[in-house]
């Protein structure tokens, strides 16, 4: 009998393995030779010489862009992640009502984050083209503008309409993420709540917002972390243009490896990355879990 119960107990587990196996090795072996690479001295042909005495590092710190593009990628990172977080759960809110159409609604919602980013890329930059873009075009035909407007003028306002474009492709995820944890709340919980005369307001921060704190850990978490890799679009904009000034980490590190041929340099701009994601979730998921016990 023991053994009985022995092999049920472990059985799940053998069954799992050939898959926990199969991501160990496609999540750490391109993990170690990233900081393998970061830490040799590597030939524009790509050839290692061995190890360097962290002069990658000691580069890549000393560079004033790579402080520039740092600052970019968290102001990146937070704007999108937060306007997309709030813009999307006002959108779940409404979506979780009943009204004619919602259907259709939710479709038009999720086409954003089913298009192909560079494809959305592609369609934003010209709809903000200075000379032939839609946006000045409609504006025109309205009577807003008597002169087509330059809408990119320098590096901030690419960076600016690059962050829009992040908010734009980001809030479906956040909506529905959001959406399915606000279907999930049972309807008993809001007429308990009307009984008692609670509002709104009430509902919102009593009920809501307190069962829908395991989405919105999920989402946040995921959001973060895809937002902060996110590569197609700065790239089809700006490629980190004009002067190196539009970057983030992820189109950086690629400029410096495929286009300067600096592969030892790229991958320690990758490890300072990683580490950066590495203790901006656990510290979220830190608080996350404390917040719950707490609340128990």
């Amino acid at each position: 009998m023991k053994k009985h119960a022995m092999r049920k107990k472990v059985e799940p587990y053998l069954w799992l393995l050939p898959s926990m196996l199969l991501m160990a090795v496609m999540i750490a072996v391109p993990v170690v030779t990233v900081f393998r690479l970061s830490l040799s001295k590597i030939t524009r042909a790509g050839v290692i010489k061995g190890f360097n005495d962290f002069e990658n590092f000691k580069t890549t710190f000393a560079s004033p862009t790579f402080w520039h593009t740092l600052q970019n990628t968290l102001v990146w990172t937070v704007v999108v992640v937060g306007f997309s977080t709030l813009i999307g759960f006002v959108i779940a809110m409404v979506l979780n009502q009943n009204f004619v159409g919602r259907k259709i609604v939710r479709a038009i919602v999720v086409f954003p984050w089913a298009t192909s980013l560079i494809i959305q890329s592609v369609i934003w930059k010209y709809i903000i083209n200075a000379d032939y873009g839609s946006l000045n075009v409609i504006l025109s035909k309205l009577g807003i503008i008597k002169n087509y407007v330059n809408w990119t003028p320098n590096a901030t306002a690419y960076f600016a309409w690059e962050c829009w474009i992040g908010i734009f492709v980001t809030v479906p995820f956040v909506t529905f993420c959001v959406l399915s944890g606000l279907q999930s709340i049972d309807d008993a919980f809001y007429e308990a709540a009307d009984i008692d005369g609670a509002g709104f307001w009430q509902k919102l921060t009593r009920i809501t917002l307190p069962l829908l704190k395991p989405s919105l850990t999920v989402s946040t978490v995921l959001n973060i972390i895809y937002v902060f890799n996110s590569f197609p679009i700065i790239w089809t904009i700006t490629k980190g243009d004009p002067a190196d000034q539009t970057h983030t980490l992820a189109t950086y590190l690629y400029k410096l490896s495929f286009y300067n041929g600096k592969s030892g340099q790229a991958a320690a701009v990758s490890v300072v990355g990683f580490v950066i994601l590495c203790i901006c979730a656990s510290i979220y998921m830190i608080l996350s879990l404390r917040a719950e016990k707490e609340a128990q």
